[in-house]
């Protein structure tokens, strides 16, 4: 629109478009085919193994956890089937952080988000909530037409028992997680009797909140706004990362079935593509990948599967959507043969770096010890000269016990000529050894003594504790002082 203004200046008034596009929301379509049968199978299987798992029984011993996998947060402690971890080894927790970024970027050169298709929680738990409101409320078409249309008493009901069955599912999400941090069947007891602490009930509020939030209102908003992985991926992938894709080269220009085979009739060129936009009906996002490259695609495979039924039905080769790579569908374009470099120098690094922080961590925990010692030195006073001459350090030794029996250690020292080693025990006075209880530490103090000092500031010692066999479980070394430091 334009008009004059009084000093006869033309000006143009334009309707003014958000900045933002209203959100629509996303009906996805049923599909079947080979993509849709694997997200079938790794959703039963993933999930599967989070509900079930608490329940798994492992025998440790008497007076130890049955619970396979364990958070014991009361004594500290992290129990997978035959590992048991403590505090000290938060460096095992490092290792598997880096394997699955390792993983994750592993996954991201072969082929894209296959992680946010498959494996992704969100993802996982939007597919199950889909089901369950495709078995209440219909397909695609049915829960537009419900939606848009009147109120009735059926549609209440149906709407009633969707989301009571998702309240469902996310309130045993929120109580498969705390279940991880005490024994199960005794928690889901306690849980049933309101004898349970409040802090469990509050978590398993929580999770049951965003549960039900997250995959069953927000869904792939989640994916398109909440999420970092889109757009950090982006930064990782490259050329040669197979993607779901749109082969425009074949699908190209598109057209009505009917008008395609009319052209194709009289010897002109006319795509596979009849624009049925069944690829946008499947997607979870509601993303057209005819498009090309877009955030919101997460590599699921859905539109293939959609893409192919419809393939089947007009007798055209099937896999006009596919994985496939950037070169490739340049390739195509331009009649020459695909290419795969699946093994390049990326994943390679990938796989050698894996390779290399697992078996650090399988050696480091194959070889662990039951058993350590800890010694630090007192710091205020550093040594006392005794009235004999002799000179005397104290230390605080700390025993650190992982097996499942009680253990007795001896102290012995070397280093300096002539030293002895005495453990302070209770009030009747030195002890001969430690005990140490099962999964148990013991901090004790220690004096060690000799007569003949040693020339220099400083020494080194070495500590070494002992099982009651003989055996040597654990070794430390500290400095002996002897003088003021300058």
């Amino acid at each position: 629109m334009t008009h004059v203004t009084g000093a006869g200046a033309a000006v143009h008034e334009w309707d003014e478009e958000p900045l933002y596009a209203p959100a629509r929301k996303v009906y996805p379509r049923k599909v079947s085919g080979f993509y849709r049968r694997l997200k079938w199978t790794v959703l039963i299987v993933t999930l599967g193994i989070y509900y079930l798992l608490p329940f798994v029984r492992w025998n440790r011993g008497a007076g130890a956890p049955a619970q396979a996998v364990l958070v014991d947060l009361a004594h500290r402690k992290f129990y997978f089937f035959f590992i048991e971890l403590w505090p000290q080894e938060v460096y095992y927790f490092t290792g598997l952080l880096i394997l699955a970024a390792l993983m994750l970027f592993l996954m991201n050169a072969l082929a894209g988000r296959v992680w946010c298709g498959y494996l992704c929680p969100q993802t996982v738990w939007t597919d199950l909530f889909l089901a369950v409101e495709r078995l209440i409320e219909g397909d695609r078409r049915d829960r537009i037409r419900k939606d848009t249309g009147p109120w009735t008493a059926r549609r209440v009901a149906e709407k009633t028992a969707k989301h009571a069955i998702w309240l469902l599912i996310a309130w045993w999400t929120g109580g498969a997680w705390v279940l991880y941090f005490a024994d199960a069947p005794t928690l889901v007891k306690d849980l049933a009797t309101l004898q349970a602490p409040f802090v469990a009930y509050a978590s398993i509020g929580v999770l049951t909140f965003t549960t039900y939030a997250l995959a069953g209102h927000m869904r792939e908003q989640v994916c398109l706004y909440m999420c970092p992985w889109p757009r950090i991926q982006a930064a990782l992938t490259d050329e040669h990362a197979l993607n779901v894709t749109y082969r425009y080269d074949r699908g190209e220009p598109r057209n009505s079935l009917k008008k395609s085979k009319a052209l194709l009739d009289i010897g002109q060129r006319s795509g596979d593509c009849i624009d049925c936009t069944i690829c946008v009906e499947a997607c979870p996002t509601g993303v057209d990948i005819r498009e090309g490259a877009n955030l919101g695609c997460i590599q699921c495979g859905l539109c293939i599967d959609a893409c192919d039924s419809v393939m089947k039905k007009i007798g055209r080769p099937p896999r006009l959507i596919a994985y496939d790579t950037d070169i490739n569908i340049k390739r195509h374009a331009a009649g020459l043969a695909p290419i795969y470099r699946l093994v390049r120098p990326r994943t390679i690094l990938y796989v050698a770096v894996i390779a290399i922080v697992g078996g650090v961590m399988l050696t480091a925990l194959v070889g662990r010890q039951p058993y350590s010692l800890a010694i630090i030195h007192d710091r205020n006073p550093l040594f006392v000269r005794l009235s004999d001459g002799s000179v005397r350090n104290g230390f605080t030794a700390r025993f650190v016990n992982k097996a499942n029996s009680p253990q007795r250690f001896t102290l012995d020292v070397s280093g300096v000529p002539g030293a002895s080693v005495e453990i302070v025990g209770d009030a009747k006075g030195a002890i001969q050894a430690v005990e140490v209880g099962a999964d148990q530490t013991e901090e004790v103090r220690v004096l060690v003594t000799t007569p003949a000092p040693p020339a220099g500031d400083s020494t080194p010692i070495a500590f070494t504790a002992k099982s009651t066999d003989g055996a040597v479980v654990a070794a430390t070394r500290d400095f002996f002082r002897s003088s003021a430091q300058q």
